[in-house]
């Protein structure tokens, strides 16, 4: 018996081999040891041979306690092998079933339960470097998982604008099936160098680097690789074009769309292009706006400047303290309105001119699927006329060698590619209705941010010279001992003056008359029981009209602050609340 066989079974035990199948499923221990006593009881060699293995594991057994449990299925090869083919099956899986301690070996099921790496691309701004208004420089870091990058980690990346142009350029014309956003411009309407400038360029290519990354087409395109891994520079290696340029895509775009059985991608080309219209002319209507504030700020400031100047003659002391005091005011107040003129060209401008861009790119890249479908009908046409000509060289009476290799070869290049395009086509329709579905959404949701940042810088600028005008109201009741200009539109002196001069802007919100709000809400319930009755309600009729002849502000009352009159109709309208 060779018993160097036996003790490299015992470093190699049976039990940690690949697990075989009988006809009846897997077998435990148990059941393979009783049937190799049973099955083989005259060979007395195998029996020795099994029982010096038996005694092996039975000292393997106490180093293996702490390691987990083997599953059943791996427990023992089939009692259907015969003794006479182990030893060439020993000697063909030596090597293979090399066996390790177990603590570096997963479980069969574990594995099988791990979740699959998915691919990532995940890029990080971390500066921007600009000399004056040239090109700026972005320097960002990236973190990938896709094979073919050559590391997983790049520092310190450094990327000029124009790099990220010719970027997005090859990325539009070689993945018609995705929607590549816009590239952020270089420059905003905040002015060169300052800090909201430099934040919201950061953001913006943050955004536009996200978005490319995330897209499953985009990231695996080989110009995303050469972009991030060049060291001096970017250039493009493959410089594709649109499928149709200049003077033909404005005659294609002339003729009707070719039949579309997509209606969802067919509905939004005119609405995209409704929204780049809009947006382009909400742009330039904002930009007149702009101009004009700056203007109304710059005229504001011209007359603060003479206003002020007026109290050098004036003989009044407190007349001319209030010229001074209301020039150098109102020169404020234009100061604001130059800097909200600028708030609105960054904040509402600038996003409306992104719109505007964003949505043409999508136009035409729904324009390039229609031009597709045109070459798809073209080549459909192509392949019937070669195969009518195949079919009369087939009838024809003198038929020659050449003609008829001609005629198949060519009919076999159009149903190529008549195939090569169905395929493009359906893989660019279908990845086009999951683009356009993300692109409204986040397009949505970026123009509901930036309405939302608009109005709450213009209701802020707006507190902010309310409450610069409520500074100089002092000092214009102060001008003579009856109050000023106070008294303008009133018979005699007010009988109660209001004492508190405070200003409405504080830290709780905006209380526009300077007393606080009430408590009660007596005019919400007057606005809400003034119901318009409908004719023929006679209940509805009678129940409205005891609830207006109970309201305690009809009944009359000698307190004048509860008469509604032309005199505090605007202390009335000041303190109302409005929701």
């Amino acid at each position: 018996m060779d018993y160097s066989e036996s003790m490299r079974e015992a470093d190699n035990p049976k039990w940690e081999a690949s697990t075989c199948s009988t006809d009846v499923g897997w077998i435990d221990t148990s059941e393979t040891q009783n049937s190799f006593a049973v099955e083989e009881p005259e060979n007395s060699n195998f029996a020795r041979e099994h029982s010096h293995r038996l005694e092996s594991d039975a000292k393997l057994a106490s180093t293996s306690e702490i390691h987990s449990q083997i599953p059943e299925g791996d427990a023992l090869q089939s009692t259907t092998h015969r003794p006479q083919d182990k030893e060439p099956q020993q000697q063909q899986s030596k090597e293979a079933l090399r066996v390790e301690p177990q603590r570096y070996h997963r479980a069969r099921w574990q594995s099988q339960q791990l979740p699959v790496s998915q691919h990532k691309l995940q890029t990080k701004i971390t500066g921007l470097e600009r000399t004056g208004r040239k090109d700026p420089i972005l320097r960002f870091d990236v973190h990938t998982n896709l094979p073919k990058f050559r590391t997983t980690q790049f520092r310190d990346v450094r990327r000029t604008h124009s790099e990220f142009v010719k970027l997005a350029e090859h990325l539009i014309s070689s993945n018609p099936e995705a929607i590549v956003p816009a590239v952020p411009t270089a420059l905003t309407s905040a002015g060169v160098g300052t800090d909201e400038d430099e934040a919201r360029v950061k953001s913006s290519f943050q955004k536009w680097l996200n978005q490319v990354c995330s897209n499953p087409v985009l990231m695996k395109d080989d110009e995303i690789i050469l972009f991030i891994e060049s060291d001096f520079g970017y250039s493009p290696m493959l410089r594709r074009k649109q499928p149709a340029t200049g003077v033909r895509r404005k005659v294609i775009k002339q003729f009707a769309p070719p039949p579309d059985d997509t209606p969802e991608l067919q509905n939004a080309r005119p609405l995209v292009k409704a929204l780049y219209l809009g947006m382009m002319d909400a742009g330039h209507k904002i930009d007149k706006l702009v101009k004009a504030r700056k203007g109304l700020g710059l005229a504001e400031s011209d007359f603060g400047v003479k206003l002020d100047s007026m109290h050098v003659q004036e003989l009044h002391q407190g007349l001319a303290n209030a010229y001074r005091k209301m020039g150098k005011t109102i020169q404020t107040t234009g100061d604001y309105h130059s800097a909200q003129g600028t708030a609105e060209a960054t904040i509402i401008g600038d996003s409306l001119r992104y719109f505007s861009q964003d949505a043409y790119i999508v136009k035409e890249t729904l324009t390039n699927r229609y031009i597709l479908l045109r070459e798809l009908l073209q080549a459909q046409q192509l392949t019937r006329s070669k195969s009518s000509a195949a079919e009369r060289l087939k009838v024809s009476s003198s038929v020659r060698r050449d003609k008829v290799d001609e005629a198949i070869s060519a009919h076999e290049e159009a149903s190529k590619n008549e195939m090569f395009l169905l395929e493009k086509s359906k893989t660019v329709t279908k990845n086009l209705l999951l683009e356009q579905r993300r692109w409204f959404k986040r397009t949505v949701a970026d123009l509901k941010f930036s309405i939302r940042e608009y109005a709450i810088r213009e209701i802020e600028a707006e507190r902010r010279t309310l409450a610069t005008l409520e500074i100089i109201r002092p000092d214009i009741r102060a001008i003579d001992s009856s109050g000023g200009l106070s008294r303008l539109g009133r018979e005699a002196d007010p009988a109660a003056r209001r004492t508190s001069l405070g200003s409405s802007q504080g830290a709780k919100g905006d209380s526009w008359s300077g007393v606080p709000r009430r408590t009660d809400q007596l005019n919400r319930n007057i606005s809400s029981n003034l119901i318009l009755n409908l004719p023929g309600d006679e209940e509805g009729d009678s129940l409205n009209r005891k609830k207006i002849t109970t309201l305690p502000v009809v009944k009359e009352s000698a307190n004048d602050s509860d008469r509604i009159d032309a005199r505090n109709a605007a202390s009335r309208l000041a303190s109302a609340t409005f929701l």
